[in-house]
């Protein structure tokens, strides 16, 4: 069986904000929908942000609460976990606006964008509820899709 990817979703605290913030790095949605699905005793309420990105892949913004109930678990475990999400750019200075984006979008800067030693130029954001993403450029043309850094990207 082979894995693919068609979906991550995120639990956030505040669909307008992370609506808003989002946006502001250029990702293009219609807005909150499924406000029509109310939460009741059985289901979490529906409202959900959604973003289409490359290889139609869809970023989800979701109520960390309906989601922790969506999932059967309890809210307090809906926390920042030990993980990044990758944004690949095509140039040093796309990763330097991506960063410059998010910092004044309401994100934090986490790193500030610099050459790393197995070919990737890279820095990182939190979003307003904690997500980290690492935005990075392969100084390689095609490493990204080859793996060829792979094994470096494990040192970090």
């Amino acid at each position: 069986m082979r894995a693919q990817i068609h979906a991550i979703t995120l639990g956030v605290r505040d669909l307008e904000v992370s609506l808003r913030f989002y946006r502001a790095l250029g990702l293009e949605s219609p807005g909150i929908i499924g406000t029509e699905f109310r939460p009741d005793a059985e289901n979490p309420g529906g409202a959900v942000v959604m973003f289409t990105l490359g290889n139609g892949v869809t970023l989800a913004l979701y109520g960390r609460d309906d989601l922790a109930e969506d999932a059967g678990i309890p809210p307090e475990r809906m926390h920042g976990s030990a993980m990044s999400l990758g944004w690949f750019v095509d140039s040093d200075a796309e990763a330097e606006r991506v960063l410059e984006l998010a910092g004044a979008a309401g994100g934090t800067v986490v790193q500030p964008a610099r050459t790393r030693p197995w070919g990737i130029y890279a820095g990182y954001f939190a979003d307003p509820d904690g997500h980290l993403w690492e935005v990075v450029h392969f100084a390689e043309p095609g490493a990204a899709a080859s793996g060829a850094v792979a094994s470096g990207a494990a040192q970090s």
